[in-house]
């Protein structure tokens, strides 16, 4: 019996994962394996789409601040600092916490760039995305919005695109007239949008002597609420020891109420009394400050009232996803 030829196969021009396009999870995978894309390279894309980043703003300048533009209020804007300066034709990019129809971002007809922070995401990466719309409103024509899509697996973040020795110092507005550059001589249907969205939007305001606090006024009453950067157990820890002491108020009428959990990081509330303004709880949050240093120093077990105070903070502990 003749023995059988050993089969040869042409090669297939081999790419490396960075070549390999992103196509249709059921058409045949770009690389030439023969096999469909969401069998092959759309594994490990698939993968870094939904894995979830729980500190997506770790490493920036104002982490706290990104949080709390990110859940906790309506209106604001920060100037952004690019690694490298801003690119020709582009005098500004500013983060805003939502823009109009909530576009991703926003090239506006001077060349200038509006990032939108409090937006649906695709993957799991929230600095990714933001980064990739970001670069893609950057080369964006004059005077359009940009699209959302799908970042890159292995695009940028926003801690490879901003400096990291730049300020970030959010500006409260009251309403949203940033998203027009005169809001006073707008369009009918623009100044009807407009007022929509500023009646929607609840008073709030950045307090000046901590960081990361902000106060809202809703009907019923006031809150302050307050993101911190300290390890969780150890937050919690600090908070019930001084809760158990009658010392974790910010004043006659007000009451820590519990905290939730954010993008990694630890979100104190208070109600406050309907006539306690933001003014009004500058003292009383930076005093609040210095105590919670002290107890966040102490290392010693915790008592059995701290222990109670502690089960009675976690069990209204909320996470925002």
């Amino acid at each position: 019996m003749a023995k059988k030829r050993p089969q040869t196969k042409a090669k297939r021009p081999q790419l490396s994962d960075a070549e390999v396009p992103v196509v249709g999870a059921r058409e045949p995978c770009p690389c030439g394996s023969g096999r469909r894309y969401k069998a092959c390279h759309g594994r490990a894309a698939a993968h870094a789409t939904t894995e979830l980043v729980h500190r997506p703003f770790e490493g920036l300048p104002g982490e706290c601040d990104w949080v709390a533009l990110r859940e906790l209020v309506p209106a604001a804007t920060v100037e952004l600092t690019l690694r490298g300066g801003l690119p020709e034709g582009v005098p500004s990019v500013r983060l805003a916490t939502v823009l109009p129809m909530a576009w991703p971002a926003l090239r506006r007809d001077d060349g200038s760039v509006l990032l939108g922070l409090q937006n649906d995401t695709p993957s799991g990466d929230i600095s990714r995305d933001l980064a990739d719309t970001l670069q893609r409103a950057l080369e964006a024509e004059p005077g359009t919005p940009v699209e959302g899509r799908r970042a890159p697996a292995e695009g940028p973040r926003l801690q490879d695109l901003l400096d990291p020795e730049g300020a970030f110092e959010p500006v409260v507005h009251s309403g949203f007239e940033f998203w027009v550059p005169d809001a006073e001589n707008a369009t009918p249907e623009v100044a009807a949008s407009l007022e929509r969205a500023n009646a929607a939007a609840i008073p709030t305001a950045k307090l000046s002597g901590v960081d990361a606090a902000y106060w809202c006024e809703t009907p019923e009453k006031n809150h302050l609420r307050w993101v911190m950067p300290h390890a969780e157990e150890q937050l919690l820890d600090a908070l019930a020891r001084l809760h158990a002491a009658g010392r974790s108020s910010l004043g006659e009428g007000t009451r820590l109420v519990g905290s939730f959990r954010a993008h990694g990081l630890t979100v104190p509330v208070w109600d406050l009394p309907s006539g306690v303004t933001a003014e009004d709880v500058e003292k009383p949050a930076a005093e609040f400050a210095e105590r919670l240093a002290t107890a966040l120093a102490v290392t010693e077990p915790l008592t059995p009232d701290e222990r109670r105070a502690r089960g009675g903070l976690t069990s209204r502990q909320v996470t925002l996803s």
